[in-house]
């Protein structure tokens, strides 16, 4: 599925051309004339990356900035004709992931949000031999077959994965997955036992979350570059 960008901008003719251009490279855009509009746009259309202008009438791009981290980690680049240090300063402390100055370069500009998507990409899906982990969906493959976990053994696999090669105590395990709740190391013994015989070849000798004796577990599976 191609990634979804929200080109926001006051210009007519650049949201057309730039609408144009990366449709043309494969994406799907959808528009939006202001700041207030982009904020509709992006509640309704939740797009993979925002490229959004600053100055404009109906909301500026500070306040879609600001909306866009109030709601989630979605990349957002800048594209402005404002190239003073205090506008990119201010962007980038808003949250904006990137700034290009218009007249921008387009194969830089592309290059830019390419390396956004891919950025993103890479920690919402967790890739290892045989195993794949889509953080964003939820979503667990083992080669062609769909594992299904319950919301508690999908975090804990989550935080495991994440760690691949480290050892990660039970304290910490539930820290994340229980947010520090009174719980108990059997509880965790419980779910990890679920999990390995939902995802491993053999639970009597798992393959991929192995058990460091009274400190915890072990992701092993080596990470595909």
């Amino acid at each position: 599925m191609s990634a979804r960008i929200l080109v926001v901008d006051d210009d007519a003719a650049i949201r057309s051309s730039l609408a144009k251009q990366l449709g043309e490279q494969g994406y799907t855009v959808a528009t939006a004339s202001d700041g207030t509009e982009g904020a509709h746009t992006f509640e309704s259309e939740s797009p993979d990356l925002v490229l959004t202008d600053l100055a404009m009438p109906n909301g500026d791009g500070f306040s879609l900035i600001r909306h866009v981290r109030a709601a989630n980690d979605t990349p957002v680049v800048v594209l402005s004709v404002r190239g003073g240090d205090a506008d990119k300063v201010r962007a980038l402390d808003l949250g904006a992931d990137d700034y290009v100055v218009k007249p921008f370069s387009t194969p830089e500009l592309f290059a830019r949000i390419r390396a956004q998507i891919r950025r993103v990409g890479a920690s919402n899906q967790l890739q290892f031999p045989d195993l794949t982990i889509d953080v964003e969906r939820r979503q667990v493959m083992q080669g062609a077959r769909e594992v299904h976990l319950t919301p508690t053994e999908f975090a804990i696999l989550e935080l495991l994965a994440r760690k691949a090669g480290r050892p990660v105590t039970f304290d910490q395990i539930i820290a994340v997955v229980w947010s520090g709740a009174a719980t108990t190391n059997d509880a965790v013994r419980v779910h990890v036992g679920a999990l390995r015989r939902k995802l491993e070849p053999d639970p009597s000798n798992p393959r991929y979350l192995v058990t460091e004796p009274w400190i915890g577990y072990r992701f092993i599976a080596e990470p595909i570059a």
